[in-house]
C-alpha cells in the first residue's frame, strides 16, 4: 500500500481508506434496509427510486476506498496520508489539476454505480 502522495492517483493513507470503507459499509447497510422496507411495506414501484441516495453513499465510499483517493480532497487540492485530520495542501497547480480530474471521475463512477443499483432494484419483479 502506497504511503506517498501520487497526483491523480493516491491522496489518502490507510486510516483515510479505512474511513471510506466504513462509509461504504454504512451505505450498503442503509441500502439493504431501504430495499427491505420498500419491499415489505408494499410501496409503489416508483418508490424504489429512493434507493439511489443510500446506493450513492455506498458507491462513493466503495470507489474512494478502492481508488485510494478522496474526491473531496481532490477537489479541494489537499491530501492526507497520515493521521485522520492531518490534511496537507497540494503545492503544484499541475498536481491539483490531475487530482480534480480524478475526483470528478470518481464522482461520475460512483453515480453510475448507484444508478445501476437503482435500476436493477427498480426492475426486479417484486
Amino acid at each position: 500500500m502506497s504511503t506517498e502522495y501520487l497526483p491523480g492517483s493516491c491522496n489518502i493513507g490507510p486510516q483515510e481508506i479505512r474511513s471510506r470503507q466504513m462509509v461504504a459499509l454504512f451505505g450498503a447497510v442503509i441500502t439493504v434496509i431501504t430495499a427491505l422496507t420498500l419491499i415489505s411495506t408494499d410501496q409503489s414501484k416508483s418508490a424504489r427510486l429512493s434507493i439511489f441516495l443510500p446506493a450513492a453513499i455506498f458507491s462513493i465510499g466503495f470507489i474512494q476506498s478502492r481508488s485510494k483517493f478522496c474526491l473531496a480532497y481532490g477537489l479541494a487540492g489537499t491530501f492526507n496520508l497520515g493521521k485522520l485530520g492531518q490534511v496537507s495542501k497540494v503545492a503544484s497547480l499541475q498536481d491539483r489539476k490531475a487530482d480534480r480530474k480524478t475526483a470528478v471521475l470518481i464522482l461520475l463512477k460512483s453515480l453510475a454505480l448507484a444508478a445501476v443499483i437503482t435500476a436493477v432494484f427498480y426492475a426486479l419483479p417484486l
